[in-house]
């Protein structure tokens, strides 16, 4: 069997040192697996990705010395695939528009987490919408922004309740999924969770190598594949690398980009040995670590 797998960062930032650590670890198992490694830009959400960003972290991989067998994919020249299975999942009639505003299913939730027994349930969303009907559905529909939310009950029905993900091990884990979510969002129509396994299935991709961070979203993954009739991937979710303080790598922190390090004086055969060090799950540097930084991984007079 050939193997295909991939890296699909969004452009929403400059690349950072977690970043690299993830697309290093997916380019090792490849070569130890002899696979194709595709890139994929997730670039659906227009308010926050930028051309800049994709143009940028095509560079930094580049730098870091990676390459791709196929031509970049992007997500935004696939928008018509995602809302066609939109449309799928509506004629299953598992999915249900929702109206609610985050502040209302705050406000439902504070609500429903004062009951009686409520500490006993993990309230999410609380269904608010869920059991709309047909015609208040269609009314709303005209006049207000809505989300497309999956009835998991429903879903699980429609596939036989027996729902679960295979890891790299061989092993089977049942899933986890506990509340209705959303797959198609005000904004754009569709969502995260819809378009990766569109687009892993149209690019037959077999196994999924990713960070732990997306472990919980992967029962959602595989209940939309049983849905769609989509190829069954193997997962392998790592391990995060983390900064000095123990806290997970993350462009909303201003984490260390590669960007950074180039400038700096960082030599990226360096910084790929680095970070592919067995047991290597922190970053022991803060940015003002010039000296230090340099020390380890920049060149040597």
């Amino acid at each position: 069997m050939h193997y295909r797998t991939r890296f699909a960062p969004s452009p929403t930032g400059l690349l950072h040192v977690g970043n690299a650590y993830s697309a290093l670890f997916c380019a090792a198992w490849a070569k130890q697996h002899d696979a194709e490694l595709l890139l994929r830009i997730e670039d659906i959400d227009h308010t926050r990705c930028k051309p800049i960003y994709t143009d940028a972290l095509i560079e930094d991989l580049h730098w870091l010395g990676l390459e791709w067998s196929k031509p970049v994919q992007y997500q935004s020249q696939h928008t018509g695939a995602y809302m066609q299975a939109i449309e799928q999942l509506r004629e299953m009639q598992v999915i249900y528009p929702c109206f609610c505003t985050r502040k209302e299913i705050r406000e439902e939730t504070a609500r429903m987490a004062s009951a009686p027994h409520a500490a006993d349930v993990l309230v999410e969303y609380p269904g608010t919408c869920r059991d709309r009907s047909i015609y208040e559905q269609a009314q709303r529909m005209q006049d207000e922004p809505f989300a497309w939310r999956l009835n998991v009950e429903r879903a699980l029905k429609a596939v036989g309740d027996d729902v679960s993900w295979l890891d790299s091990s061989g092993l089977r884990h049942a899933h986890t999924i506990d509340h209705d979510i959303i797959i198609g969002r005000k904004d754009i129509g569709f969502s995260y969770h819809l378009a990766v396994v569109i687009d892993d299935a149209a690019q037959g991709i077999t196994h999924i190598v990713r960070g732990d961070d997306l472990r919980e979203s992967t029962g959602i993954h595989r209940l939309l594949q049983c849905l769609l009739e989509l190829p069954e991937p193997v997962y392998m979710h790592h391990g995060l690398l983390c900064d000095i303080d123990g806290e997970r790598l993350a462009k909303r922190h201003g984490s260390t980009t590669l960007k950074g390090l180039r400038q700096l004086g960082v030599e990226p055969q360096k910084l790929r040995a680095f970070l592919t060090e067995p047991g290597r799950y922190s970053w022991p540097f803060s940015d003002t670590d010039r000296d230090k930084i340099l020390d380890v991984l920049g060149k040597r007079p």
